[in-house]
């Protein structure tokens, strides 16, 4: 029912398909998910006449369902292992992932972007990742319905991959799930609040349900929240605290800035978490929001994963079971009768008619987990190579500060024994003052970039000093146009010392 082919530049070998019966593969296994890069493992023989023929990041591979005439699989080749087994039988075995990993291929470019839609900054993101990329692996940028209250963003741009930085920057702020699709003309990235549809084939009991079992996780369960909107810029120009004060429900919610569901209270307890929304200043929309994300938030998330006849295979159901969609899944003995969504979805390409369905709730695993620690860990060896840089900085202005007041001292000297200078040497000093009053700009320049690295004072005694020099700059530059009027006297002798 799977055709499986490999692609070569171009050129295209069959490994397995139904009919030739010498070109199979051992195994193959298709794992799809919604926001995630999907996967395709095989294992290989050597009589295979593609065995020596796949090549990891460069040689391409497609699943073909014959049945449907849909690719349930489009990618290319990862990680190889090669082994024998205790029979002296070599074989080989890859990883493939989905044309979703391409964007891990292209680094963004660091940016300031504001007053844009999110499908306009989701265009630079993949405008950055086609500067990157070859043209195989370019993207245009398809349906994007995902929004926020305002339709616009203020985000910056570092140096993260294109993928990592399309969640961090989009799905995991606004939501919405994104997906890659192949046409023609090669392939879209839609931003979509939802994937999938509503279809009528029943999962059920006795007719194609073999078995299921239940996942539960009750720690994310919140029943009271506190809504946060947007920051409030502190009155205290000495304020250090690496904390700000946000936008609070008070005002419009009695007193209190957060919300209750009393029913789940009734039956867990209080559990309290706080939520943010960066783009909301109203305190009544940001007690919309919060009232909104509470009733979706404050339940026990349950997920089942099910073993089910795709009956669809041998014409006795209308719709093949596909990740997005959500089907009625009956099961009278646990009291399930429920329409639910497939999550994730394992395709046996050997054994077609039992695949594994995930529905309800994504629960994370811990390799979810040790993802976001990672992310965490990232983030702070960037913020320590930024405090080294501004560390710098402050060094360079110390000294610039220093060899200012050397200077000055220098020429304050000279000018004192200005007596035998000729105009030539007064026109040196003058130079001398013209270099001092250029590294003053520098290094206000400097103190300027220190915003939210230095305290308050340490910014104004800085500014102060540089402030002084600068006033000792333009009492010398009077003091200059008097001693070379002088001077210019004396060389022409006409006048004394007066």
């Amino acid at each position: 029912m799977y055709k499986v082919t490999l692609i070569n530049d171009g050129v295209e070998t069959v490994i397995h398909h139904p009919s030739f019966n010498k070109t199979k593969i051992k195994n193959g296994v298709i794992k799809q998910g919604i926001n995630q890069v999907d996967s395709f493992s095989f294992t290989i023989l050597p009589n295979n006449p593609g065995y020596d023929l796949i090549h990891p990041m460069s040689t391409l591979i497609d699943v073909l369902n014959l049945q449907t005439n849909k690719y349930d699989f489009r990618g290319r080749v990862l990680t190889p292992t090669s082994k024998m087994n205790e029979n002296g039988v070599f074989h080989k075995s890859f990883l493939c992932e989905s044309k979703m990993g391409f964007m891990n291929d292209s680094a963004q470019r660091h940016g300031e972007y504001h007053n844009m839609t999110p499908r306009n900054f989701l265009q630079v993101i993949i405008n950055n990742h086609n500067k990157d990329v070859s043209k195989n692996k370019q993207i245009k940028l398809g349906e994007v319905n995902v929004t926020n209250s305002t339709d616009n963003v203020y985000r910056y741009l570092g140096y993260d991959s294109t993928l990592d930085t399309i969640f961090d920057k989009l799905v995991d702020r606004l939501g919405g799930e994104i997906r890659i699709r192949e046409e023609r003309d090669g392939l879209y990235l839609d931003y979509l609040t939802k994937i999938g549809s509503a279809k009528s084939t029943e999962i059920r009991l006795s007719k194609n349900l073999k078995s299921i079992e239940l996942e539960v996780d009750p720690s994310q369960i919140i029943t009271r929240l506190i809504p946060l909107g947007s920051t409030i810029e502190s009155e205290d120009e000495s304020a250090t605290d690496a904390s700000q004060a946000r936008i609070t429900i008070e005002s419009v919610n009695n007193g209190l800035d957060y919300i209750d569901d009393t029913a789940a209270i009734e039956k867990f307890g209080i559990f309290a978490k706080s939520h943010v929304w960066d783009d909301i200043n109203s305190p009544s929309i940001l007690k919309t929001r919060g009232q909104q994300f509470l009733s979706s938030n404050n339940r026990v998330r349950m997920q089942y994963v099910i073993t089910a006849l795709d009956l669809s295979l041998i014409g006795l159901d209308t719709d093949q079971f596909e990740v997005g969609n959500d089907y009625p899944v009956i099961n009278p003995v646990m009291g399930i009768d429920a329409r639910l969504r497939v999550v994730s979805k394992t395709i046996d390409i050997i054994n077609p008619n039992q695949n594994d369905l995930v529905f309800g709730d994504r629960l994370k695993k811990a390799s979810d987990y040790q993802n976001e620690t990672n992310k965490v860990q990232s983030n702070v060896l960037n913020l320590q190579s930024t405090v080294v840089t501004q560390s710098r900085k402050i060094g360079s202005l110390t000294v610039e500060l220093e060899t200012t007041k050397k200077s000055l001292q220098q020429t304050q000297e000279n000018m004192n024994n200005f007596e035998g200078s000729t105009t030539e040497g007064m026109a040196a000093i003058t130079e001398a003052i013209l270099i001092i009053d250029n590294a003053i700009n520098n290094l206000n320049e400097i103190v300027s970039g220190l915003q939210g690295v230095i305290t308050v004072e340490e910014k104004q005694q800085m500014q102060q000093a540089i402030a002084k020099n600068a006033s000792d700059i333009l009492a010398m530059n009077d003091q200059i146009i008097s001693l070379t009027n002088r001077v210019d006297k004396l060389e022409k002798g006409g006048g004394g010392n007066g």
